[in-house]
């Protein structure tokens, strides 16, 4: 996992914007104000895990597997329930740690993550220099939309070389904030976390970086998630499947094919519909 000084590096210090959006990198407003005038989408927003890298890199089972860890030995959940409840509370909470915190266990949000995402293979993540420069050849505000924390997705970011290429990060942080003076030990038990797929988790996103869903599209892995963002009112991507899906208005088999899926984000303005079509095309060879 990154150092403390790299994370500072890859957050830019992560200075507020919107209130609770961590910023990364840098905004290029003349850019970004010569396409606002008459184009069709004026933000890209991406789902980061699965979705900028392949599923079959294996970090969701490995992300999995230390969720189960911590549920069996921090939380003294018995052994043979784990599996089962670690798959049942995500599908029906969002996150596992959701519906853990809904069942009463206590624990620290910070240490669940650290426990979680600290024993990551992040080693199979490489540097993706084609899909840094398709990030940055697109005119739009480009931000991150994750479930997970913020250390962690400045470490994917990190170890796939996209630094820069996001205006900002949604994160767990962004969406699940401490109240002012709360110095507890444990986040409380029986408390809502706010996540995908749910809807007010939309529309936090939309209030927080002031968006137009009408104007932005969402690209996302998981099929409940594009369900939300399409009720939301999000153009919708579906990523890593050749086919759509409920509510998905692209099927984008890799993320490197955004250019073939949708060539209208390269096109300043335009009042053509945007092709309802699946893209299956074979992923791109990323150069470590």
């Amino acid at each position: 996992m990154a150092s403390t000084a790299d994370l500072r590096s890859v957050c830019s210090s992560c200075s507020v914007f919107h209130s609770s959006v961590h910023r990364l990198g840098t905004v290029q407003p003349e850019k970004m104000e010569s396409y606002a005038n008459g184009a069709k989408f004026d933000c890209l927003l991406f789902d980061m895990d699965d979705t900028l890298y392949p599923l079959s890199l294996g970090i969701n089972l490995a992300c999995r597997k230390n969720i189960q860890d911590y549920m069996l030995n921090k939380l003294q959940i018995e052994e043979s329930q784990v599996p089962k409840m670690c798959l049942d509370l995500y599908r029906e909470y969002g996150t596992t740690m959701a519906g853990l915190k809904l069942m009463g266990y206590d624990f620290d949000y910070d240490e669940f993550h650290a426990s979680v995402h600290g024993k990551l293979p992040y080693e199979k993540l490489k540097p993706d220099p084609v899909l840094r420069s398709l990030l940055l050849s697109m005119p739009q505000r480009k931000i991150i939309f994750t479930n997970s924390d913020e250390a962690h997705a400045a470490t994917v970011l990190e170890k796939m070389g996209l630094e820069g290429c996001f205006e900002g990060i949604i994160c767990f942080e962004t969406l699940n904030q401490k109240n002012p003076g709360d110095t507890s030990a444990g986040d409380g038990s029986g408390k809502r976390v706010l996540c995908k797929p749910s809807l007010e988790s939309m529309e936090a996103v939309v209030e927080i970086a002031k968006l137009d869903p009408k104007k932005t599209v969402f690209f996302d892995d998981s099929p409940r998630n594009i369900a939300s963002g399409k009720a939301a009112g999000f153009h919708t991507v579906i990523v890593g499947s050749s086919a759509l899906v409920a509510g998905a208005d692209v099927a984008l088999e890799s993320i490197h094919n955004i250019r073939e899926a949708l060539p209208e984000l390269w096109e300043a303005g335009g009042d053509h519909a945007v092709d309802i079509r699946s893209a299956a095309v074979a992923e791109t060879t990323v150069l470590a």
